[in-house]
């Protein structure tokens, strides 16, 4: 029994077969997580044998670290805020560069319970990018923190599927 996967409503068997997967096809995977701090870096590092495919990841909570570690555009995060799409979409991008994995995870939103840059809570944009690119899904969780939080996780592996399988 996975703890974290259970507090989290992830299915553990989903991990499982993420992992193996990308390691049967040489693949990694790198997260730069806001308001999930850490959250997906967590739950992919729960399965056994995760080292071989997980590379690392990036806490980017302050907006600071989302152009100082993860290389997000600063003029970006002037003109959108912290909490936008495209934010979301070069923070997958700069973990995988960054980190040099075959796939980044990017997460930033409002976990709430207050608004941030206008944005409403339970906002959340997730980007991933991979070797053909990077796609960016929008959601909106109603909730209180954690659900929004693992919404936002279960949200993540889920994409991270559909684009290492191919669809």
């Amino acid at each position: 029994m996975n703890p974290l996967a259970t507090a989290l409503g992830l299915s553990e068997d989903k991990l499982v077969a993420l992992i193996a997967s990308l390691k049967d096809r040489g693949e990694t995977v790198a997260t730069a997580e806001s308001l999930t701090a850490g959250l997906v870096a967590a739950a992919l590092t729960t399965v056994p044998g995760s080292s071989a495919v997980v590379r690392g990841g990036f806490v980017v909570y302050a907006t600071d670290l989302k152009w100082g570690l993860a290389g997000v555009d600063p003029e970006l995060l002037a003109a959108r805020g912290a909490v936008d799409p495209e934010v979301a979409v070069q923070l997958a991008t700069g973990a995988r560069d960054r980190c040099g994995a075959t796939w980044g995870i990017g997460l930033t939103g409002v976990a709430g319970p207050d608004p941030q840059d206008g944005v409403a809570p339970g906002t959340v944009h997730l980007g991933v990018a991979g070797p053909t690119g990077a796609n960016v899904a929008t959601i909106t969780v109603a909730g209180d923190r954690h659900e929004v939080r693992a919404a936002s996780v279960r949200k993540a592996v889920d994409l991270l599927v559909d684009r290492a399988s191919g669809h």
